[in-house]
């Protein structure tokens, strides 16, 4: 956290600075703090491109470990578990349907198949005790 602080109020320092030679730029008409300008701007530029890749892009593997003996225990189908997979990505009935080439009517089957199997009176429910069980 300090080291990003400090890098902050590096470019914040420099930015300032990038202005008061360009305030000096426009006063004295000298075309060679105009190039210095310009190479400040495209050292920030990779440093921007840098600061994203090494911040914003962190891939973290927080993937769950799935319980098969549990969705066994609770006898849940292969199919009724892409169900309760889709359920979890906040997909409804009928766009779960066409993802699983399926009639709605069936889906409303597995879901509701799904609810007594959680023990849970909701969909959101059934997700929530699905993942404390670890099985999605």
């Amino acid at each position: 956290m300090k080291k990003t602080i400090l890098v902050f109020s590096g470019l914040i320092l420099a930015i300032l600075l990038l202005f008061q030679f360009s305030k000096y730029a426009l006063i004295s008409n000298n075309l060679k703090i105009e190039i210095a300008i310009a190479t400040i701007a495209i050292i920030f530029f990779f440093v921007g491109i840098y600061i994203n890749k090494r911040s914003l892009h962190k891939t973290t593997d927080t993937s769950p470990i799935i319980d098969h003996k549990k969705i066994e225990e609770l006898e849940i189908s292969k199919r009724e578990y892409e169900v309760l997979l889709n359920i979890s990505e906040g997909l409804s009935n009928k766009e779960i349907a066409d993802r699983l080439f399926l009639s709605e009517s069936t889906i409303k089957t597995h879901v509701s198949s799904l609810l007594v199997k959680l023990n849970a009176k909701r969909r959101t429910q059934a997700i929530l005790i699905a993942k404390s069980l670890q099985i999605i």
